[in-house]
């Protein structure tokens, strides 16, 4: 049983706010709305958000209020053989936060760049070694907020962060109100075309963005639900998430998309858009500097909170099932992750680390990233939906119940499937071309059919089972 609590309900949502609201919504979100149809992709984005994913946030915080228990405990507690699923979901995590510190590493080098009035370019910061060092940082940074603890370091750094990043984003919002292209930029946004909802690409885009934006089926939420207070309203909060989510998203939609129009740039570039084309407009700007460090931050304190949730996860399982104290569990993960990591890092530096031609931290990203999220989720709703029986869980999803139980599980599959086999368009990919190169789709199929294997296996061992009931 977890010993730590958050402080009080707006401390707990504002972590939950900042483990959501990271790169994903800010870079991510309009990467996949601009190669999306625009304002047509919100229709699939917002079904997915309120239908899909606060059922599962429901579960989530469910489950680990019930269980007051870390992700490998909860799968264990269904059954002694669903402890590997467990730290399959933790593993997965953990390897998605190697290359998301990649990536908080060099916003913290655009940021410091920019602060200093050099204003460095993609090509200049990757020829060095900068981004290996900025990515030490990240990764430090990290470890020192959990290793002080739910209240003293997730919370209180929660607490600081969020209302920067909402006023940052708001105060970015008013200044491309005044650009050129604030007018297309609204028309793009809001006007959708309705005929291309027709595309099953459009929504597996969709539910691919929401889930990995609201950090569902991380077991993020399940871990951080085992720090709320029985009072809370799981629903309600669920919902605050969401919304907070979605408006982090909408307004850094509003933010980049009137730079996007107002400088003649594409509406469908990633990472590219933030690291390469975004700073080639701000070095235009009669304030430009002022705007980069403001957006530079924002992403790196959207970033920061969201690398918080992640390594917490992990921490949370080893202090759980190990006698290791958080600050040594702390420690050894954030080196295993810092090596983990570090070939991602290598790949943008003069080393040029790659496998087959395909940088290591895109191939990374293709492979783990792509599908441990979905494959976390079916299994996370499978065991605690189907597998067991809790009736403090049951009660807390009530008229969501159906929608955990027939519906999510083969959404994702067949999304993670779709994606395997190529049939679905990726969401978004990091500074490659869309063209899918050969050896990174060849590995990335093969972990997707071994995770939904998993998943097979787990249907198959449910019948020799018997659910496990109880009141948690």
């Amino acid at each position: 049983m977890s010993p730590e609590r958050w402080s009080s309900g707006p401390g707990f949502l504002l972590s939950a706010v900042g483990a959501a609201v990271g790169l994903g919504n800010i870079w991510r979100f309009s990467a996949v709305l601009g190669a999306n149809g625009g304002g047509a992709y919100l229709v699939p984005y917002l079904v997915a958000a309120f239908g899909l994913a606060v059922p599962m946030l429901v579960l989530e915080l469910a489950v680990g209020r019930t269980l007051r228990s870390d992700v490998v405990s909860a799968f264990r507690s269904v059954d002694a053989d669903y402890t590997a699923l467990g730290w399959l979901v933790v593993g997965g995590v953990l390897l998605v936060l190697s290359y998301y510190l990649v990536l908080t590493g060099w916003v913290f080098g655009f940021l410091l760049s920019w602060l200093g009035g050099t204003g460095t370019t993609f090509a200049t910061f990757t020829a060095g070694w900068l981004p290996v060092g900025y990515f030490v940082v990240a990764t430090v940074l990290t470890g020192v907020v959990v290793a002080r603890g739910v209240r003293g370091g997730i919370e209180r750094l929660s607490n600081v962060v969020m209302p920067t990043v909402f006023a940052l984003l708001l105060s970015l919002a008013v200044y491309a109100v005044t650009l050129p292209g604030w007018e297309r930029a609204l028309d793009f946004l809001v006007t959708p075309d309705l005929t291309v909802l027709a595309d099953p690409g459009l929504w597996s885009a969709a539910v691919g963005q929401v889930f990995f934006s609201l950090s569902v089926g991380q077991g993020i939420m399940l871990t951080y639900g085992s720090y709320v207070d029985e009072g809370a309203d799981l629903l309600r909060s669920s919902l605050l998430i969401t919304v907070a989510d979605i408006a982090a998203a909408l307004l850094a939609g509003f933010v980049i998309f009137p730079i996007v129009f107002s400088f003649g740039l594409a509406p469908t570039l990633g990472t590219e858009l933030a690291f390469t084309t975004l700073p080639a407009a701000f070095a235009s700007m009669g304030i430009g500097r002022v705007v980069a460090v403001a957006f530079f931050g924002l992403l790196f304190f959207a970033a920061l909170s969201s690398s918080v949730a992640l390594l917490e996860v992990g921490v949370a399982a080893a202090t759980n099932t190990t006698r290791l104290g958080r600050g040594r569990a702390t420690l050894l993960l954030t080196a295993g992750v810092f090596l983990a990591g570090l070939p991602s890092a290598l790949s943008y530096s003069p080393l040029e680390l790659a496998v087959a031609g395909t940088p290591v931290l895109d191939l990374v990203d293709e492979s783990v990233g792509t599908y441990a999220l979905p494959v976390s989720a079916v299994l996370i709703a499978l065991v605690f939906v189907h597998g067991a029986d809790f009736d403090p869980v049951r009660d807390e999803l009530g008229r969501l119940l159906p929608l955990v139980r027939y519906i999510i599980p083969p959404a994702l599959v067949a999304v993670t499937g779709a994606k395997a086999a190529g049939v679905a368009r990726p969401a978004w990919r990091l500074l490659v071309d869309g063209a899918r190169d050969e050896p990174l789709a060849l590995v990335a199929t093969t972990v997707a059919l071994a995770a939904l294997g998993a998943v097979g296996w787990l249907l198959r061992a449910r019948l020799s089972y018997p659910r496990r009931r109880g009141r948690g």
